[in-house]
């Protein structure tokens, strides 16, 4: 019997890659001659690089760049090992998560450390990159992450806007000069993984919908977008873009925008992408059942989440989908639409924190009730 286990994160941080251990474990302490082919999954956001590295037997690669604030870090990306493609999270360098929360000023913030990694990786001979852009921490339109790739940005003086372009710096752009652009950008192909359909301006888009959890009060929001209207211009006016309305234009506080115009990157489904890399398609043939899991199961759950396109994949090469799930909410009938099954592993009405506490036993437990149902039938 051949198992595919394929889940994406679970609440409290348990990440895709132990999620996948501990159903193992579990699925094998009954079926102990069972084929297992761990899959563990990301979207795009923080953790895809974990996922992919271990999906695909990859090398991880450290880099030192600057945070959203310009302080030196560490950051890492990824070499996948079925293909040489590398893989890398824009959270790594500008992420939300590497701030305070007294840090977080969009206004301030730069992608110029996300450029960073790009040009490391290019410039190591890479010419195929998955880019996930989930959990930012800046709305500066990609200039910050174009600056680090030679783009320089000019006033209405003609003097040129420091590396580190931010939000607040977005305004005084007045014209682009790409003569100092690295050569190697030409030749890479650069897919966005990003599930988020925003433009990068009005009331949908990058600053009023996604920057105040960065930080912006009302008035930076008005200003960010626009901001992020004059570098649009900008662009447009320079032929590197035709529109700023593409669906992601707004993912990432406009890094989808620049990306696209200025890296020529193409949006894709960020579930589906990290699918199809990890090579989990050449191994559905053949399998008796997928298992995937997640933090909780719900009416959203079908509306492109990884867990549903996993089942949807799995349904092409006729194998059933089971989620195991941190909870499901809503009536399963629904669910049995997309999954086989859809099974919480919580064992008794806890709080969050408390489901949080017990998640890795009840996880295990899970999968071990599940495999003896599996032994009994198969």
């Amino acid at each position: 019997m051949k198992i595919i286990i394929a889940p994406d994160s679970f609440k409290g941080n348990m990440r895709s890659t132990v999620a996948a251990e501990i159903i193992k474990r579990g699925i094998l302490s009954l079926i102990p001659d069972a084929e297992i082919l761990l899959f563990p999954m990301a979207d795009g956001g923080e953790g895809t690089v974990e996922a992919m590295i271990a999906a695909t037997g990859g090398t991880l690669h450290q880099v030192k760049v600057l945070d959203p604030l310009g302080k030196n870090i560490e950051a890492e990306y990824g070499i996948l090992g079925n293909s040489g493609a590398a893989v890398m999270e824009m959270a790594s360098a500008s992420g939300i998560e590497l701030l305070k929360r007294e840090e977080l000023n969009p206004w301030q913030t730069s992608t110029y450390g996300t450029g960073e990694i790009l040009r490391v990786i290019i410039e190591a001979g890479v010419r195929e990159i998955i880019i996930g852009i989930g959990g930012s921490a800046t709305t500066d339109g990609g200039s910050g992450m174009a600056q680090a790739l030679g783009y320089r940005f000019l006033d209405h003086d003609g003097k040129e806007i420091p590396p580190g372009c931010n939000g607040g710096r977005l305004a005084d752009i007045a014209a682009i000069d790409a003569s100092k652009v690295i050569p190697q950008l030409q030749q890479v192909n650069i897919k966005v993984a990003c599930d988020v359909t925003n433009p990068l301006l009005g009331k949908n888009g990058a600053a009023h919908v996604y920057g105040p959890q960065k930080g912006a009060d009302p008035d930076m929001v008005l200003k960010l977008d626009a901001g992020l209207d004059n570098f649009a211009r900008v662009l447009i006016r320079s032929g590197f873009a035709v529109d700023c309305e593409q669906p992601g234009d707004g993912a990432a506080g406009g890094l989808g925008f620049g990306l696209r115009t200025l890296c020529n990157a193409t949006m894709t489904s960020g579930a589906q992408l990290i699918i199809d890399a990890s090579g989990m398609r050449d191994h559905l043939a053949g399998a008796s059942l997928v298992i995937t899991g997640e933090g909780r199961t719900d009416s959203q759950t079908a509306s492109g989440k990884i867990c549903a396109v996993i089942a949807q994949t799995a349904k092409e090469y006729d194998v059933p989908t089971i989620v195991l799930s941190g909870a499901v909410k809503g009536r399963t009938e629904n669910m049995q639409k997309i999954f086989a099954a859809a099974f919480s592993i919580d064992k008794d009405v806890n709080t969050l924190e408390e489901a949080i506490l017990h998640s890795r036993d009840n996880l295990y437990d899970a999968a071990r009730n599940l495999a003896g149902v599996i032994r009994y039938v198969k």
